[in-house]
């Protein structure tokens, strides 16, 4: 279960916009090159309960992103983007589309800060409307997230 320091900060900078904040107990290179490997994604993106299937990942300037979930209950979800950014170890741009609502496609900024053996992720959402700002903090992104970042933790203690 995660500590208090484990749980990740959410804020609303602005009217369209969710920042996240986390540290991981990992130098920034291993961060990066887990959330840029494709191979590993199925070990740590989703909540408990969910397995994840990368389609395609190619995490470079214009290329694509779609993941595939089930959850426990064998509910499938997928999500997809496009990478406008990746710059290793420290910047990551893309979009996110989950296949459900389709057309509702935000924009995430991640930033990624060397700590030493420990990372910061700072990770800005942009939405288009405040309403769907809104309807994602209301969905229990919070919770998934929080969820995800557990299981991201694990990998990360074990490749170190």
């Amino acid at each position: 279960m995660a500590t208090e320091q484990q749980i990740a900060t959410v804020t609303t900078p602005s009217e369209r916009e969710i920042r996240v904040e986390r540290v991981f107990d990992a130098p920034r290179d291993l961060v990066f090159a887990t959330m840029t490997d494709p191979e590993l994604i199925p070990q740590w993106w989703g909540q408990h309960g969910t397995t994840t299937a990368v389609e395609v990942m190619e995490p470079r300037a214009g290329g694509l992103w779609r993941f595939h979930s089930q959850d426990c209950d064998g509910n499938e979800v997928s999500f997809r983007g496009v990478y406008r950014e990746v710059t290793a170890p420290e910047r990551i741009v893309e979009t996110f589309e989950w296949e459900g609502m389709p057309g509702y496609v935000c924009l995430e900024t991640g930033i990624l800060e060397d700590l030493g053996e420990r990372t910061r992720l700072v990770s800005v959402t942009t939405f288009f409307t405040t309403e769907e700002r809104d309807g994602m903090l209301q969905s229990g992104m919070e919770r998934g997230m929080n969820e995800t970042f557990e299981r991201f933790d694990a990998l990360l203690a074990a490749r170190r």
